[in-house]
């Protein structure tokens, strides 16, 4: 087992070890101060904190004020230069510097003039390790000079013709904002026929009669120092031509057909295209060679100025606007060419060393053109600095080897071209210091037990130190689980136990010394509520307990607390706490909610909760309630910016009263049709205050509430427009995650047009690396929810922020959250892989972590490949599976279960970044052991005879190992399903068959067959077979006792048997039953139908000589029969019940007489019948039917035995027959 290690992302230069300060700080002074025990006797060289900008506009009014700040031990003493000469403020009476720091106070209030403080200033901090310096500040008094005085005469134009009125404002410092207004400081109207150029003239592509005026007047502002200057103003007459003369567009501003424009990286690129022409013409913009950025081009004063921010060197390129109208279009290019002032691409950054230790600093800018790189040692031309033999110069890298304490120093890189320079400071800090350890002596932690606990160990020295931790007085270095080693000294026990308990030691060594420190740990028993409140319902007027019972530890006083509905009990003596119990008497409906139990301790807390709910105690009739009708005559008034008062007139609360209104409102202007909570007033009050968003268009509406539930909502008021503000919040959820190794993508959740507060909704992006002196890049973006930086070092830490802003202005200051650039692929494989097997199934790897730097992104954790080599000959080594086990964060150990006994592996680890896997280490080969084997992969018994069985078998599919033995058990069963005694047998492994002799016959066997190898017995196979009977000794099968139980719709059979047992039953069953019955049975019989055929053909013979006959006017004896004999019983056929009443059948011919008899050979047989009934005798009576259902009687007669009833007094006819078959 290995200690684990778990490192702290940081930047360190490259060949050098890197000096960690306390909780692994120091990587730059200027990011992480020093601890206050430090700061006493450690010695730093001096860092500029803070300074002027480079360009710095005073107000002439005020005070001169010039900062510079700085840090270091020993403090730094401050020097100034003016103009690149020896500032001595000693001589000025004016000038003072302000204690502890080195910022000037120039008191020009009281005497003195700023233009006589105009100059190029740089300060100089400087103590015994070295001197910083500061950028050249150029100080220049803001300056807003009057306009010349002049005569404007009044100009005369006829309608359409076009108009510049100048403005040509005085030069001021720095430039005047400019626009129009009238001698009521009314802004003048633009549009796409009058527009105000970037020169501050307005132009008019053509005038008509309303453009005259007489006080068109320019005004300069200068925010500086706040004042205004205005321009004579100019008057203007149109006089209305009878016909104006349509024509094509010119260009007013720029002119001719071509022009170029130059734009320093980072700014603002503005063009103007203004045209006049009749009607007026219309711009538009391309980029000839390229399109349009979509996030940073924004369109101004009417299509007329394309703007581009942050504006690169890919935005170089020519440029078109174009004009149209009715009468023609007209082209201008303008060609852009993007240069650059000096940008960082590496800052330097400041190195702690000890003596002996190796580093660098780099600087690194980019600029166009290039900059050019020069150093300064504490603030003097490293040409003509003192000579330092551990230094070397290479461009824009120093590097240092073997560096000793002389070699402290603050450079400074400059880099610089002809649109400005860079500035940075970095110092060298050469410090030896043996070990110290800041955390508290006897420092006591308490932990609730299977919670993490952390030990801090805050430590310093230099070289760095190496902390190892120890338990009690005695005992090694703790390096095993479950302990965890942050790389600030901290140990942490991720879960910890009751034997974790006791005092533990952290001791830090270096070359230069070794320091220690004692820690106490006490785990404590969690608090627990073993009895919960529970769930109650109760009547109104009665009273209700819960009980809350907590276990805690004995050294830990807990405090029970509760609570109604999440907040605190009402102030009520009907609400009672008593130990364990929280009882409420005479309970009212407020009562019902959530009741919560809150134990609390000073190390955890626990709760648990309860739903009390109340209802009447009997119900009586009442009136019918329902709920209240919607409110109407809504009403806005007291309409201000940021509020407005609403009020309305209640609807009927239909017998019960009105609780409370429930307002809401809809944002026509941004979501219309969607209605959101505004807010809710008591059930007495009918107006009401609301507080309003800005630039938002709202309509209002009411809805009442009582006890049965919501009406239905009001019509919606009047619509009030609030004015536009600022935003007053920033965009939520800013991450910033690389999808590339040398990005940033910046990401947030935008405002909705509800939180804009205004038109024009932009966000400004800034970022900075964490652990760099570099200054904010900030970017203003549109309406998006991402932006990406690129160009970055490969995961990097940044500092980002996301400021929203609108026409109006910024929304306040953001919050700083830390992203990281994006990730690439693991460099380094890890080391020192080796595999312990464990057991035939199980192995454990190690492995050497790999260095933090070579991740270059967040460790996820290490991935083990593994795969197994047998049947390789047999299958293409390209299609072997690979198996992968992954363990999280810095483990360099893992188990790999589920092997294959007795087989050959391979395996290589690789390490894992949120990009993806480093290489492969190499292959590491190992071997499992002998394994127990499968079950045999089949058991069959052939050829059973009276004493014998043959057992049939396959060996196992997975032998895992060398078969030495198969081991058979078998016993008998008897009818009892009793197990007779065991037979064990053992078997040799080349055996597939096996045959058991002297068993008994007719007997039962269960057989156990398994496999062994040396390493043991695997899982066994199972079956049963029987022996043949002795047909000799069987004994006849008899059935006694059968009985019938009938029901309506099923029939239960009973027996006894005595016989050979394992025998199977068979039950026969079929219909018997009455003469109907039988009559469907004779109609589903051949012989029948074809008698009824035969009859039917004799009867249509027989009416058709009758038809004859009667034509002839002759009679025929059946008619002569009839007129002598008229029998009343001797009918025609009935339609009524479908029988023959005059025709004999088939076999006497004889008529059918009332009580005639059917013969008796129509009784169904055996053999006839479809389903296996016994013969029909006399006096059987049918029980059971196939389906289940109980039929009836059936009587199979003897022939010519007389009737019994009217049931038999008539012959059953055919017709019937087949009608009950029917």
């Amino acid at each position: 087992m290995q200690l684990k290690i778990m490192p702290k992302k940081k930047r360190l230069s490259a060949g050098r070890v890197p000096l960690i300060l306390f909780l692994c700080q120091m990587i730059s002074a200027l990011d992480v101060p020093l601890d206050s025990k430090l700061l006493d006797d450690l010695v730093q060289p001096p860092t500029i904190t803070q300074q002027s900008p480079k360009d710095y506009i005073i107000d002439p009014r005020e005070n001169i004020v010039i900062q510079c700040e700085a840090k270091g031990k020993p403090p730094p003493s401050f020097s100034w230069t003016r103009n690149g000469t020896h500032f001595d403020i000693d001589k000025d009476p004016l000038v003072t510097m302000k204690a502890g720091s080195g910022t000037l106070i120039i008191n020009i209030m009281s005497e003195g003039k700023a233009e006589t403080y105009e100059g190029v200033y740089q300060c100089t901090a400087r103590n015994e390790r070295g001197a910083a310096i500061s950028n050249n500040i150029v100080v220049r008094p803001s300056r807003s000079p009057l306009w010349t005085k002049e005569k404007l005469e009044p100009l005369t134009l006829r309608s359409g013709q076009s108009l510049v009125l100048p403005c040509r404002p005085p030069i001021g410092l720095p430039p005047a904002i400019i626009f129009w207004m009238d001698n009521s400081f009314q802004r003048l109207p633009q549009s796409e026929r009058v527009s105000q150029g970037l020169n501050g003239d307005l132009y008019f592509s053509n005038v008509l009669p309303e453009d005259s005026r007489e006080d068109y007047i320019c005004y300069a502002r200068f925010n500086h120092t706040q004042t205004i200057q205005q321009k004579q103003p100019i008057s203007v007459k149109v006089i209305l031509a009878k016909s104006s003369r349509e024509r094509p567009p010119t260009f007013l501003t720029p002119e001719g057909n071509a022009s170029n424009k130059e734009e320093l990286r980072g700014n603002v690129l503005s063009l103007e295209c203004i045209a006049e022409g009749l009607p007026t013409p219309v711009i538009y913009w391309i980029k000839e060679d390229g399109t349009l950025p979509i996030n940073r081009t924004f369109y101004r004063n009417f299509q007329k100025t394309l703007q581009i921010i942050q504006v690169s060197e890919a935005d170089s390129g020519k440029y078109q606007c174009i004009a149209k109208n009715a009468l023609g279009v007209i082209h201008h290019t303008i060609s852009v060419t993007v240069k650059a002032a000096p940008y960082w691409i590496m800052a330097p950054q400041n190195l702690v060393l000890s003596p002996g230790e190796n580093g660098s600093l780099i600087c690194r800018a980019n600029g166009n053109p290039k900059p050019r790189i020069s150093w300064l040692s504490n603030g003097v031309p490293i040409e003509i600095a003192p000579d330092d033999p551990s230094r070397k110069i290479n461009g824009d890298t120093i590097i240092f080897s073997s560096v000793q304490e002389r070699s402290s120093a603050v450079y400074q890189c400059n880099a610089s071209n002809e649109y400005g320079y860079l500035l940075g400071n970095a110092f060298v800090n050469v410090l030896a210091e043996p070990p110290r350890i800041l955390t508290s002596a006897n420092t006591l932690y308490q932990v609730i037990a299977n919670r993490p606990a952390l030990l801090d160990c805050a430590f310093f020295g230099s070289p760095m130190p190496i902390i190892e931790w120890f338990k009690g007085t005695k005992g090694s270095a703790l390096r095993e689980d479950p302990y965890v080693l942050h790389e600030n000294g901290t140990l942490e026990i991720p879960v910890a136990q009751k034997d974790s308990t006791g005092t533990y030691t952290c001791v830090a060594r270096n070359k230069l010394g070794m320091a220690k420190n004692e820690v106490h740990l006490e785990i404590k028993d969690p608090t627990r509520i073993v009895k919960q409140p529970e769930y109650a319902v109760v009547q109104r007027g009665s009273t209700v307990s819960f009980e809350c019972k907590v276990k805690h530890d004995h050294t830990l006083i807990p405090t029970v607390t509760w609570l109604k509905d999440n907040g605190e009990l009402p102030s009520d003596g009907r609400f009672t706490i008593d130990k364990d119990h929280l009882v409420v008497a005479d309970v009212s409906d407020n009562d019902g909610g959530t009741y919560t139990c809150v134990a609390n301790t000073t190390l955890d807390n626990v709760s648990a909760s309860a739903v009390l709910s109340v209802v009447a105690p009997t119900p009586t009739p009442a009136p019918i309630y329902d709920v209240p009708n919607p409110p109407f005559d809504l009403e806005l008034t007291d309409q201000l910016d940021k509020s407005v008062q609403l009020s309305w007139t209640p609807g009927d609360d239909n017998n019960s009263p009105i609780t409370k209104f429930v307002i809401e409102y809809e944002d026509a202007m941004h979501e219309a049709g969607l209605w959101h909570h505004q807010t809710e007033v008591p059930g007495t009050q009918t107006t009401a205050q609301l507080k309003l968003s800005p630039y938002v268009n709202y309509s209002f509406r009411v809805m009442a509430e009582n006890s049965l539930g919501r009406s239905l909502p009001s019509e919606a008021s009047e619509q009030y427009l609030t004015k536009a503000a600022e935003p007053d919040k920033n965009p939520m959820t800013v991450e910033g995650l690389g999808s590339e190794p040398d990005n940033l993508v910046i990401t947030w959740q935008p405002l909705n047009g509800f939180e804009s507060n205004g038109p024009g909704l932009q966000y400004k992006v800034s970022w900075r690396q964490k652990d760099g002196d570099d200054e904010w890049t900030s970017v203003v973006v549109a309406n998006v929810s991402k932006y990406i930086v690129s160009g970055t070092p490969t995961f990097v830490p940044y500092l980002i922020k996301v400021q929203a802003l609108n026409d109006v202005g910024f929304a306040p200051e953001p919050a700083v959250v830390m992203g990281h650039s994006g990730e690439d692929l693991p460099m380094v494989a890890p080391g020192n892989v080796h595999v312990t097997v464990v057991n035939s199934t199980l192995a454990e790897v190690h492995w050497d972590p790999v260095p933090l730097k070579s991740v270059r992104g967040h460790l996820q954790g290490y991935r083990i490949y593994y795969w197994t080599d047998q049947n390789s000959s047999k299958r293409n080594r390209r299609h072997i599976e690979k198996k992968i086990l992954t363990f999280q964060g810095s483990k360099t150990h893992g188990m790999l279960p589920g092997l294959e006994p007795f087989s050959h592996y391979t395996l290589n680890v690789r390490v894992v970044n949120g990009k993806g896997e480093g290489p492969a280490s190499p292959d590491r080969v190992f071997h499992t052991p002998e394994g127990v084997p499968s079950a045999p992969s089949s058991l069959k018994i052939v050829n059973p005879t009276l004493d014998s069985l043959t057992l049939e078998w396959d060996p196992p599919s997975h032998p895992n190992g060398i078969l030495t033995e198969y081991t058979l058990k078998y016993q008998p069963i008897n009818s009892t399903h009793e197990l007779g005694p065991l037979v064990d047998l053992k078997i040799p492994a080349n055996k597939t068959r096996w045959t058991l002799k002297n068993l008994n016959f007719s007997t039962r066997y269960k057989f156990y067959f398994y496999a062994q190898t040396s390493a043991g017995s695997g899982s066994q196979i199972t079956e049963e077979a029987v022996t043949t009977v002795d047909e000799g000794k069987m004994v006849n099968p008899r059935i006694s006792k059968l009985t019938v139980a009938a029901a309506e719709t099923y029939a239960n059979i009973s027996w006894e048997y005595e016989g050979p047992e394992h025998v199977n039953f068979y039950v026969e069953y079929g219909v018997v039953g009455t003469m109907a019955s039988r009559q469907v049975d004779i109609a589903t019989q051949g012989w029948f139908i074809g008698l009824m055929c035969a009859v039917a053909l004799l009867i249509l013979i027989l009416l058709i000589v009758c038809f004859i006959r009667r034509n002839k006017g002759g009679k025929y004896p059946v008619k002569e029969k009839e007129d002598a004999h008229a029998d009343p019983e001797i009918q025609p056929m009935k339609e009524d019940d479908g029988t023959f009443g005059e025709y004999s059948d088939a076999e006497d011919h004889k008529p059918l007489k009332k009580g005639s008899r059917t013969p008796s050979d129509r009784t169904v047989k055996k053999e006839d019948s479809d389903d296996s009934l016994v013969d029909y005798g006399e006096g059987v009576n049918g029980q059971f039917n196939e389906d289940g259902s109980f039929i009836g009687q059936y009587s199979g007669k003897k022939e010519k035995e007389p009737a019994e009833g009217n049931e038999s007094s008539e012959a059953p006819s055919p017709v019937n027959a087949m009608n009950s078959f029917v």
